[in-house]
């Protein structure tokens, strides 16, 4: 899917900042410069994935080291929960590995939000997709 197939994907989405975070995503991962996406979270935010590193307060390195995994990247949001404090966004993302080898995984993003500006996201997803069995093991 090309940025011009799933550019208004996301018009199910209502809260502003919530949509300015889906823009701030998009651009960066065309381009790997998390600036916009970073100016969004407040002072002091964090933001978790499942892994071992737990809440990471470097909000900018803990996108880079994301984006780094890939070649390419691009996500589509199929559904998004919204409160007045809080949003949950599913999500499928399509990528290809620095190997070349294409994946694709599901799932949701949980931004925590205060006011203007992000306090946390946590971000849960399906990382099987990216282990690699070698020939002949699993059998």
């Amino acid at each position: 899917m090309t940025m011009e197939d799933n550019q208004f994907e996301d018009n199910h989405i209502d809260t502003p900042l919530v949509r300015s975070f889906v823009a701030a995503l998009r651009r960066f991962e065309q381009n790997s410069e998390p600036a916009d996406l970073v100016d969004l979270f407040a002072d002091g935010a964090t933001a978790t994935r499942l892994d071992s590193r737990g809440d990471r307060t470097d909000v900018e390195a803990f996108w880079r080291e994301y984006r780094e995994q890939f070649q390419d990247l691009s996500t589509t949001f199929v559904n998004a929960v919204e409160g007045p404090d809080q949003c949950a966004l599913e999500w499928t993302s399509k990528a290809t590995m620095p190997d070349g080898r294409p994946v694709e995984y599901r799932g949701v993003t949980v931004l925590d939000l205060d006011g203007e500006r992000i306090a946390r996201l946590r971000t849960y997803y399906d990382s099987a997709v990216f282990v690699t069995v070698p020939a002949g093991v699993g059998r």
